[in-house]
């Protein structure tokens, strides 16, 4: 049995008040909250085996690489890669993303082209403009429906023995969209293009497994994860990451230095230069344990059934809006309620203890496709519930009511 109730006592930011009313976090698809044990893991790192990794011969030093390679190994395992060297770990999903971006600058010639989607964050579209400025290769986008779905019959027409790289989120942060990317994958291998998945709103809701999809390169941050800030992964295939240049030059990723060259180490350290977030990657391990043990299957499951609640309570409101309305969704809604700015909707819940996101979500063509300045966003996690949905609904008619 999925026991929410007991779940929700592994968070102890679930038990605060805002503004005296219990807090309702629905801004999840911006940071997931965080379980004891896993905030439980960077206490006892900082506590207990405090050390620098991979260099030192003491004790502390070889405990504290120890669990840092354990739970890249709990990655590996988590994503199916098939070697724990094609998990590089990162600061987030932004880096890992940048990462590719700056490696295929040596690789990309004028005129190449690359594809992004309609629905992508801004931190999957900047990157690549970035790159096409510094090698003169064209930027494709494929566009999208009114329902918040990739037009994938442009996407055909977009692809071409040009394609080198498509870029595309697995799940879109604005609307909930999951993207069928094991197609996408597969129409760009067809051109041999190498395909980039941006994962940060998928791994919390759905466990890939990268070589079932064939992805090039699958990347996400751990804090969306229940995990901490500052932590992600980018799985590369080995053939990718051998071919790439390093990101960044210092120390970890050097096999030898001279003043006339230096050689570079072999995978994953190529790409992990400096002193490493070692407490976060170890806390990274930890969240994916807890998640691994509810169980992705069964919080899928409940999540589809928050979604479908929370939607049907909505569109019994007057005057909403929603954005995104594809049959294949995460727990996101994305509405407006018409002649009502998002933001002030978001204000006035705020002040009745309740966590929502508005704007654009750093997803702005989404919102002029539709023509609307931003929207209010409610997303959930398997901690909440449908009580807190009708105070949520409670506290959006009483928004609706003051300032109509």
């Amino acid at each position: 049995m999925f026991d929410v109730e007991k779940i929700r006592k592994d968070f102890p930011i679930l038990s605060r008040k805002i503004n005296g009313y219990p807090l309702v976090y629905f801004d999840n698809a911006a940071t997931s909250q965080k379980p004891q044990v896993m905030i439980d893991a960077i206490v006892d790192y900082y506590s207990n085996y405090n050390a620098n990794i991979h260099r030192g011969v003491h004790s502390l030093s070889q405990e504290a690489t120890e669990a840092y390679e354990k739970a890249r190994i709990k990655i590996q395992k988590h994503f199916n890669a098939a070697k724990s060297s094609e998990i590089i770990l990162t600061s987030g999903t932004t880096h890992g993303i940048n990462m590719v971006a700056t490696g295929f600058t040596s690789l990309l010639a004028a005129g190449d082209e690359i594809v992004v989607s309609a629905l992508e964050h801004h931190s999957n579209i900047v990157p690549w403009q970035m790159l096409c400025e510094r090698t003169g290769a064209l930027l494709k986008v494929i566009s999208m429906t009114r329902e918040g779905e990739l037009d994938l019959g442009t996407y055909e027409n977009i692809l071409s023995q040009k394609t080198k790289l498509v870029f595309v989120n697995h799940v879109s942060n604005a609307l909930g969209t999951i993207n069928p990317i094991k197609k996408i994958i597969d129409m760009a291998h067809n051109y041999g293009a190498a395909v980039l998945i941006d994962g940060a709103q998928a791994t919390p809701h759905i466990k890939p497994d990268v070589q079932e999809l064939d992805c090039d390169f699958y990347t996400c941050s751990a804090h969306k994860l229940c995990g901490p800030t500052g932590v992600g992964m980018i799985y590369g295939k080995e053939e990718w990451l051998l071919k790439l240049p390093p990101y960044q030059g210092g120390g970890e990723m050097i096999s030898e230095v001279t003043f006339e060259k230096t050689t570079y180490a072999d995978l994953p350290h190529k790409f992990e230069a400096g002193t490493p977030n070692i407490a976060g990657v170890i806390a990274f391990g930890v969240a994916l344990d807890y998640l691994n043990d509810i169980g992705f299957e069964q919080i899928a499951e409940y999540e589809n059934e928050l979604l479908q609640y929370a939607t049907k309570k909505l569109l019994d409101i007057d005057k909403v809006v929603l954005y995104g309305t594809s049959k294949r969704k995460t727990s996101v809604i994305s509405f407006n309620i018409e002649g009502i700015h998002p933001y002030d909707i978001g204000s006035i819940i705020d002040k009745l203890g309740i966590a929502v996101r508005t704007g654009h979500h750093c997803a702005q063509p989404i919102m002029d496709f539709y023509k609307i300045p931003g929207t209010v966003r409610a997303s959930f996690m398997f901690y909440n519930t449908k009580k807190e949905i009708d105070l949520f609904i409670d506290a959006v008619i009483k928004a609706k009511n003051m300032l109509t």
